[in-house]
């Protein structure tokens, strides 16, 4: 039986019994591969129950069903799996990374925007984490800025609100404690859109300072989220 040549799709042969049976499976791995979202890339033990169309990127190492697919998509399909091979050029959502990735011909490059012929990449990330608040003057986030990375913008969004004797907060980096917005608000759902003039890049990993303004922290919590472009090398 052929497939055809990109989403590997079962064709009808001629004076074929059971017709439904191919067309149902060629329309599950249509469902499964358009619009293309990836449950994940990393998981190497096939799930035991998942709904039809429900797609993972086959990492290396794999087992059972997936054992000797590296590299194909894997589409869930009548109690069982139906495997597609990218092509270079594919575009997916990795959904347990939030993620848009690209593939390169050996793997899904996540972020990816642009790719070279030999897997040079321009990648925009944004980096995401919580942040609970410390009582003090001024609070260290645990998350970073990565190293490596040009960041564009640091936003935020204030989760739980926060208290102390202060009037309002800032958000920046040691040195500048400013840089990313000063004058933020205290209560549930106040945000910070610190976009930057110009890009700056960070060539250490670097953490954020929310810095009280008026007074001190007692507590609250932070979403923050750091926009930044980040390049992947070619290839040998």
């Amino acid at each position: 039986m052929a497939d055809t040549s990109q989403l590997n799709l079962p064709l009808l042969s001629p004076s074929q019994a059971q017709k439904h049976v191919t067309v149902n499976e060629a329309l599950v791995r249509l469902d499964g591969l358009t619009q293309l979202v990836l449950a994940s890339r990393s998981v190497t033990l096939p799930p035991g129950a998942v709904a039809d169309g429900v797609s993972y990127a086959v990492p290396a190492g794999a087992v059972n069903d997936w054992a000797g697919q590296e590299g194909k998509v894997a589409t869930a399909a009548n109690g069982g799996w139906v495997f597609a091979a990218p092509k270079r050029g594919w575009r997916a959502f990795i959904a347990d990374e939030s993620l848009g990735a690209l593939w390169d011909g050996a793997g899904w490059a996540a972020g990816a925007v642009a790719l070279s012929a030999h897997g040079a990449g321009t990648v925009l990330r944004v980096d995401e984490f919580d942040h609970a608040i410390a009582p003090g003057a001024s609070s260290l986030t645990t998350g970073r800025i990565g190293a490596g990375r040009m960041v564009i913008a640091v936003t935020a969004r204030v989760l739980a609100p926060v208290t102390g004797t202060l009037a309002a907060w800032r958000l920046g980096t040691a040195g500048a404690t400013d840089r990313f917005g000063s004058g933020l608000g205290l209560a549930a759902g106040s945000y910070a859109r610190g976009m930057l003039s110009a890009p700056m890049t960070y060539w250490a990993a670097e953490p954020l300072v929310l810095t009280a303004e008026g007074g001190a922290f007692a507590g609250g919590q932070v979403r923050l989220a750091v926009h930044a472009l980040d390049l992947l090398l070619p290839g040998v």
